[in-house]
């Protein structure tokens, strides 16, 4: 906790930012104490990320004060914060994946022996880093192939290695299951108890209790709130950040009809990454699949949608089987995936808005095979308006929050009018605002008929948006739990379940 005794080894006073005539920032202050983790809260597009960049020196103020140790900070560039002791985790994962973890853990540090690139320490010293956060992989094996849970690990690696005076960790347990996040916050008061101050900025509100020391809440480019504990009530959190009361976060779940639309029988996965896995989905309905990371819950939906190969077994639409080959049989066929990864395999960063939407419905904005710009623009903003996307058609989509990436994602597809939309992490690094609106968008899509798979790693909203649930455990189910039967403990349970003969449970049988 902050005491008026103490002085704050970071300041921020007055800090406005600006691009154009776009005010992002208006006179920011904030204070920062050795051994405290301060939560730097809002809804996407309030300004934390600004306010990340400002003290990381990837992004200049337009005009304000920083001091850092009692002396004045004004970093040009990332080099000079991390050279004054200030590091940062990105939510967004910035790792090369044709280097080694070592490598990639140690960019542009790597340590030196008698003039040359010392290979072995890096890797040893990188091998220390992966084992304080639980990751049992080789420091020497190369990132590509990853999961974006081991990724995530590894950028966390990177800033540990900094031995920084000031981290700041922007969502970094995003990608995590409930295992990695504990071993991540073991570390996190570890360093407090060294003096290192840290910044947290998150939106799964219920960890926010367990880490942090307190809370600055922001809204619209300005600090509206702070408070000095973080024991807190979700709810009076989530009123500061949306500046308005929150009745309630899920709507009421749509009541499915008796048509089955999606089975999946006995589907197992080329790379062994899931096994014998059998479900239907009716019409209107929407089935989640929950487990921790490495259940195999993303392979299973991306075999469904054709960009993985399946072993055996069958996906039937409407009973006639059409297991998808390929992304374009599944597309053909009517299903549709959001994926995991928003900025990686749902938009092209430095393409607008309307070039995203238009890329996957060429049929309608085309003629003769070319685009038309008139056809793309009155469809892109019709698609925007009706998804509730904030921005306008010629914006890129890198200039845009995270959860309006996302709408744009979801945008694109259900434009297509789908069958079946398979939702993978659909609120990953999204606020609390924006989650509510995607929640009222899946509503929508199951009350019009639409069979919808949620995939996530947030147990509560996994639990608040499906009608029923299948959990995976190692790549196998290990049950499928109706709304009404499921809760926190049961789908735990399932999660951590053996593999024994005749263990299988479900509840649909």
């Amino acid at each position: 906790m902050t005491s008026d005794k103490r002085s704050p080894i970071l300041t921020l006073r007055n800090i406005d930012k600006s691009y154009g005539p776009v005010q992002v920032l208006h006179g920011f202050d904030l204070d920062i104490y050795a051994g405290e983790v301060v939560a730097l809260l809002g809804e996407n597009g309030a300004g934390k990320s600004t306010v990340s960049n400002i003290i990381s020196g990837t992004v200049l103020p337009s005009s304000g004060e920083m001091t850092w140790q009692g002396a004045p900070y004004a970093p040009a560039h990332p080099r000079e914060a991390i050279d004054s002791g200030v590091g940062m985790i990105h939510q967004e994962l910035l790792l090369l994946p044709h280097l080694t973890i070592a490598e990639n853990v140690y960019v542009g540090r790597w340590p030196t022996r008698n003039g040359r690139v010392d290979r072995a320490g890096m890797a040893a010293r990188a091998q220390e880093q992966l084992e304080r956060l639980g990751l049992d992989l080789p420091a020497t094996r190369k990132v590509e192939g990853l999961s974006t849970a081991a990724q995530q690990l590894v950028e966390i690696a990177k800033a540990l290695a900094l031995d920084a005076r000031l981290l700041i960790l922007d969502e970094p347990t995003a990608a995590l299951g409930g295992a990695e996040t504990k071993l991540l916050f073991e570390q996190v008061e570890k360093l407090k108890s060294e003096g290192v101050g840290i910044i947290y900025i998150s939106h799964r509100l219920e960890e926010i209790k367990q880490i942090a020391d307190r809370i600055v809440v922001m809204r619209d480019g300005e600090k509206v709130q702070e408070f000095d504990t973080a024991d807190l009530p979700v709810r009076t959190i989530v009123e500061a950040m949306v500046g308005r009361s929150m009745d309630k976060m899920f709507p009421p779940l749509a009541k499915p009809t008796d048509e089955t639309v999606l089975e999946v029988d006995g589907l197992t996965s080329s790379a062994g990454r899931f096994h014998d896995v059998s479900f239907t989905v009716k019409k209107g309905e929407i089935f989640g699949i929950a487990g921790l990371v490495g259940a195999g819950r993303t392979d299973l939906v991306r075999a469904i949608a054709g960009a993985d190969p399946v072993r055996s077994g069958s996906v039937r639409l409407k009973g006639q089987d059409i297991t998808p080959k390929s992304p374009r049989d599944a597309i053909r066929n009517g299903i549709v995936l959001v994926p995991e990864d928003r900025k990686l395999h749902g938009v092209i960063l430095d393409h607008s808005i309307s070039e995203n939407i238009a890329y996957s419905n060429l049929e309608s904005v085309s003629r003769s095979g070319w685009m038309v710009a008139n056809r793309v623009r009155g469809f892109a903003d019709a698609n925007i308006k009706k998804f509730g996307v904030k921005g306008v058609g010629r914006q890129r989509a890198t200039e845009m929050s995270g959860g309006n990436q996302q709408k744009v994602v979801i945008a694109k597809w259900l434009a297509r009018d789908p069958n079946v939309v398979l939702l993978d992490e659909p609120t990953r690094g999204i606020d609390v605002g924006a989650r509510s609106s995607i929640y009222e968008i899946i509503h929508e899509l199951a009350s019009q008929g639409v069979a919808v798979i949620v995939v996530s790693s947030d147990l509560e909203e996994v639990l608040g948006v499906s009608n029923r649930i299948l959990v995976m455990s190692s790549g196998r189910q290990t049950g499928i739990l109706d709304h009404s039967e499921a809760n926190d403990v049961s789908v735990m349970e399932l999660a951590t379940a053996s593999h024994a003969p005749g263990f299988e449970r479900d509840a649909t049988v």
